[in-house]
């Protein structure tokens, strides 16, 4: 009896070996056959920067690049255009997902509902910023306004609940949502936002705020997604966006 409940478990220890050595590994900027059959698609091929532009300046080169599989903002292009990345596609009821690393005391952003004219400076005049942010040596100052933390509605509200950070240089992993103008964003699977953009609160939200200086801030549920640069350093793979 002994001998054959120990067989049992040994087989099932095999079972479960050969299981796991059977699953393909799903290699970076690249979708599984359950996200096609879902509806994924990548934001980022890991080769090249096709589906992006600089905000107002075309395909225009810029300080963004590709280097080892990354979508970066090269810190040592002093010679090249500066600019926030967009995507070539509007998008409208959308769950975006990205992982991100940056740089010591970095600072940087992920905008939606971007619109672009030649009559809107930057990307940030129009659509509100997912924050991206290194805590440890940003500064005490900085992060005396938890609104400005990462995975925050920058300038707006601070975090739902709070997520923990990877140390600068680690791979953040991070989800943007929205439906009809209702949008939540998570950082390493952390609900840290929520708001309805078509509400008379978020439109009182603005009015309060520095972006009131802008008119056409927050009034839009639908445009492009934007990269904002960081000259010392931010970096994004896995992009992927299922359009809802």
């Amino acid at each position: 009896m002994k001998k054959t409940i120990i067989s049992l478990l040994s087989f099932g220890l095999i079972v479960t070996l050969l299981g796991s050595c059977s699953e393909k590994k799903i290699a970076n900027n690249e979708l599984s056959d359950q996200e096609k059959e879902k509806g994924w698609t990548l934001l980022f091929d890991g080769k090249t920067t096709n589906g992006w532009h600089l905000y107002n300046q075309g395909k225009a080169p810029s300080t963004w690049m590709v280097k080892n599989e990354e979508l970066l903002c090269n810190p040592d292009s002093a010679n090249l255009l500066h600019g926030d990345l967009v995507s070539d596609k509007v998008y409208k009821n959308f769950d975006l997902k990205f992982e991100w690393k940056i740089s010591k005391a970095g600072n940087s952003g992920v905008f939606i509902n971007v619109i672009e004219q030649d009559t809107i400076p930057t990307a940030w005049a129009s659509g509100p910023e997912y924050q991206l942010l290194e805590h440890e040596n940003i500064g005490a100052d900085y992060l005396k306004d938890s609104t400005k933390w990462s995975a925050c509605l920058y300038s707006f509200a601070p975090q739902k609940n709070i997520a923990k950070l990877k140390p600068f240089g680690e791979w953040n992993e991070s989800n943007i949502k929205q439906n009809n103008g209702k949008i939540e964003f998570y950082l390493n699977g952390i609900l840290t936002a929520e708001q309805d953009l078509t509400a008379e609160t978020w439109k009182k939200m603005v009015s309060n705020s520095y972006f009131k200086n802008f008119p056409i801030f927050g009034k839009n549920t639908a445009g492009r997604i934007a990269l904002q640069e960081w000259s010392k350093g931010v970096a994004f793979r896995n992009i992927k966006v299922k359009e809802l």
